[in-house]
This record gives structure tokens, C-alpha cells and sequence, in this order.
């Protein structure tokens, strides 16, 4: 389980999910562009959604429990990038297409430290 520390607060990723959300990340924000994020939290952390705002200015960190990067799969790292370009934002969604469970055997995701 992965981490993004984003202004402070930490919310828990699959390690090959947290991956994939890392390249379209930067590399919106490598472009200076802001956008929302969002997710539907696991029932293990309350089972409702939860949205950021990422802006460039704002300090972030990806925190991998694996030490290996895992096989990027391009189809999904597509859709994840055309869901951050959209009026939506970037939903977070498996490699299947529907929404990723965030949180699931984690602490909950909105806690600030």
C-alpha cells in the first residue's frame, strides 16, 4: 500500500495504482495545470468519495511500500490521463475502468498529520 502525501494530509493507494496516478500527476502538473482529483473511499474508511484540488505550488510526495515499479499498462495509464483532461478530472479508477476503492486495509486516507 502506497502513499500520496499531498499538503500534508496522506491517503493510501494500491502500489501499482499510486504508479499510475504518479505519471499523469506530474506530468499535468509538469504543465503547470491544476485540476481535481477524486475517489470513492473503501467501506474500511467510511465507503464515500473524497475529491483534491492539485496545483502545482502545493507539496506532494509518493510514498511506494514495493521497492520494484510495477509494469506500466499504457491502455489504463490513456484513459487515467484522459479522465485528468476532462471537466471531471482525474478519477481514479482501477485497471478495468470502474472506480478504485481507496483505502482498503489503510488508515484513513483524509488524516492529517
Amino acid at each position: 500500500m502506497g502513499t500520496l502525501v499531498y499538503d500534508g494530509t496522506s491517503i493510501h493507494f494500491d502500489d501499482r495504482l499510486l504508479t499510475h496516478l504518479q505519471i499523469v500527476i506530474v506530468q499535468k502538473l509538469s504543465r503547470n495545470e491544476s485540476f481535481l482529483m477524486s475517489w470513492k473511499d473503501s467501506p474500511s474508511v467510511g465507503d464515500g468519495r473524497s475529491a483534491i484540488w492539485m496545483t502545482p505550488s502545493t507539496s506532494m510526495q509518493f510514498k511506494f511500500l514495493g521497492g520494484k515499479v510495477p509494469e506500466i499498462n499504457r491502455d489504463w495509464l490513456k484513459r487515467l490521463g484522459e479522465s485528468a483532461e476532462s471537466s471531471t478530472g482525474l478519477l481514479v479508477t482501477d485497471e478495468e475502468g470502474k472506480l478504485a476503492l481507496v483505502g482498503t486495509d489503510a488508515p484513513y486516507p483524509g488524516t492529517l498529520r
